[in-house]
């Protein structure tokens, strides 16, 4: 089976017991250790019973979070797993081998085989009975996910589709001369051409080209209120984008190295819980926003094990969080 060297563990260590104050350790609670290779990718089921990891091995497992028991082994690709995600009937995963499965949590059984990509696929997305995902092959692509087929294809960026997020069409604003473009809602990929693009979903148009990264975007989050992206780069920044206008409203740029990954919390005076993809506390920031306003944080993590968090329209805080090995994202050799 091809394979690549892999950056992360051959056994997965569940850390389920709470981190508490600043720097605070966790305890090991299970050990999870059936896959054969690196773990690339981990996600947790809606009702927190049930965990779903892909692996180099080139499978994916179903673990019970309650006793740490492989409930079931998803064998099917051809080569490593990059990314999956588990819903409550389905399971979903994406790999080296061009392909996306879906899959019966119960008994195993793949159910679908997506087929289109021609190089990587590196992430999915699933939401409102659609598949959205991004690839090496310089393309997205919406899918219908009962039917298995492309229902759209995203073609512009000029390197390596790497991450996407998706808006729906009741979160846009419904000013009528928009109607029809944003009915689909909007898709929104990032890539390391250094660009990230906003596609209307419904006609495969490249709605705006979001400049200004000089590196290759790694990571983006939507704030679907303020229809705003955040995205991170290579080129150690974030930046804050309107992406109905295509208007970058500011840059981030305390972190000295690549920004990995991104993570919004909303809700009014609410502090962040731990972040499930990596450990690190987030202060309560100040001042506290006006009433009746919530507050909007973003975390983002970087190279440097720096954690940036922010208020959304402005005041940030900025400290170092703990240094921990995790997988890097599946991005080309030299762009980290």
């Amino acid at each position: 089976m091809p394979g690549r060297p892999s950056l992360a563990g051959r056994s997965l260590l569940l850390v389920l017991r709470p981190i508490s104050g600043m720097g605070g350790g966790g305890s090991a609670l299970k050990v999870c250790a059936d896959h054969r290779g690196g773990i690339n990718w981990l996600s947790l089921s809606p009702d927190g019973q049930r965990l779903l990891t892909g692996s180099e091995d080139g499978t994916a497992r179903l673990w019970s979070t309650a006793d740490g028991q492989c409930c079931a082994l998803l064998q099917g690709h051809e080569s490593y797993v990059t990314f999956c995600q588990l819903e409550d009937e389905a399971a979903f995963t994406c790999s080296a081998d061009c392909t996306i499965r879906k899959w019966d949590v119960l008994t195993g059984q793949c159910l679908q085989v997506f087929r289109g990509h021609t190089s990587i696929v590196n992430r999915i997305l699933v939401t409102n009975n659609q598949l959205f995902s991004s690839s090496y092959d310089r393309t997205a692509r919406a899918w219908n996910v009962d039917k298995g087929q492309v229902s759209q294809e995203f073609r512009g960026h000029r390197n390596c589709v790497l991450t996407l997020a998706y808006s729906a069409p009741w979160d846009l604003p419904g000013a009528p001369c928009m109607e029809e473009a944003l009915a689909g809602g909007l898709l929104v990929t990032g890539s390391t051409d250094g660009t990230a693009k906003v596609w209307q979903v419904a006609s495969g148009c490249c709605h705006q080209t979001l400049r200004g990264h000089t590196g290759a975007v790694l990571c983006l989050v939507l704030d679907t209120p303020s229809h705003t992206a955040f995205t991170g780069s290579t080129d150690a920044t974030i930046r804050a984008w309107d992406i109905l206008s295509g208007e970058q409203l500011r840059v981030f740029r305390e972190h000295q190295g690549s920004v990995i990954c991104l993570e919004r919390f909303g809700g009014a005076a609410e502090t962040p819980p731990c972040s499930q993809r990596h450990q690190c506390a987030v202060p309560t920031l100040h001042p506290p926003p006006p009433a009746g306003e919530p507050a909007r944080v973003l975390r983002q993590r970087g190279q440097d094990g720096q954690v940036l968090a922010s208020r959304h329209r402005g005041e940030r805080a900025h400290l170092r969080g703990p240094r921990t090995q995790r997988e890097r994202p599946q991005v080309p050799r030299g762009y980290l």
